[in-house]
């Protein structure tokens, strides 16, 4: 299994990368293909769930 801070590596660069695609498609009004923005907002909810189960106890 991954270490903690590999996940919490791998989640904060998933949550970068999905949220300034989606943020800056959304600014310079540029209509992003279906299939990139479903891809970013899955990119959203693993960097979520990665970071959110780091650590001892259970998942936040």
């Amino acid at each position: 299994m991954a270490s903690d801070q590999t996940k919490t590596v791998v989640g904060i660069a998933l949550l970068v990368v999905s949220s300034v695609l989606l943020i800056a498609a959304g600014m310079i009004n540029v209509t992003i293909p279906l299939v990139l923005a479903a891809v970013a907002t899955t990119g959203l909810a693993v960097g979520s769930l990665l970071i959110g189960t780091t650590g001892e106890g259970p998942a936040v």
